[in-house]
């Protein structure tokens, strides 16, 4: 059976680095593993982020953000995703469409029934098996912005009303969706990345029962 596990978090909440240790565990447990990114993945999906996060890029409207993202997902999913996981593959992709229901619903004020409905669109009514929101504050994200020392893209341009109103929505997602798994990434680097684990063997495991 394929896996299809998303991580999601605010802008430094760790994600690259667990979605790098997940893809070591499942390969050293025989998985053939594919790791995606958020918008990109495909030619065009790249070409679509180098537009939504170079700071150069000026004026662009809020309804233009949604529908760049939602075509580098349409993309992603269709040419990428589907493929893999027709083929028994466990996809780890940061970032998918929770991101865009957090980051353009809640955070640029974009309705939730035009989000649902964009949403719904590009992936075909495709979800993940789970989801990971790697959980930090506001004050947190601004920190380790700041202790990164890197040139900010425009979509870490938010101050900390963006961020908490990001973090809420997410959190509300938690709350809706059983797929979701809320972890503190305030914790260790390897704590974190233990507890990830645990969910995983665990579906692995009740995989592993169903085929039997």
């Amino acid at each position: 059976m394929a896996l299809f596990i998303t991580f999601e978090g605010l802008d430094h909440s760790g994600k690259s680095t667990q979605v790098r240790r997940l893809e070591s565990r499942l390969q050293r447990a025989g998985r053939s593993v594919l790791v995606l990114r958020e918008p990109g993945g495909t030619p065009v999906g790249e070409t679509i982020r180098h537009i939504l996060l170079d700071k150069g890029t000026h004026s662009l409207t809020d309804a233009a953000e949604v529908f760049l993202f939602s075509a580098s997902r349409a993309q992603l999913v269709e040419h990428v995703i589907r493929p893999a996981l027709e083929k028994g593959q466990a996809v780890i992709c940061d970032r998918f469409f929770d991101s865009t229901t957090a980051y353009q619903g809640a955070g640029r004020g974009i309705p939730a029934d035009i989000i649902r409905t964009v949403n719904r669109w590009a992936t075909g009514g495709l979800t993940p098996h789970v989801t990971f929101f790697l959980d930090i504050s506001p004050a947190e994200v601004q920190r380790r912005m700041h202790a990164a020392a890197t040139r900010r893209d425009r979509m870490e341009s938010g101050g900390d009303d963006f961020y908490g109103r990001v973090r809420e929505r997410y959190l509300g997602l938690a709350k809706e969706e059983a797929r979701f798994k809320v972890i503190d990434g305030t914790r260790t680097v390897e704590a974190i990345e233990q507890e990830i684990w645990k969910h995983v063997e665990a579906m692995m495991t009740e995989e592993k029962h169903a085929t039997t």
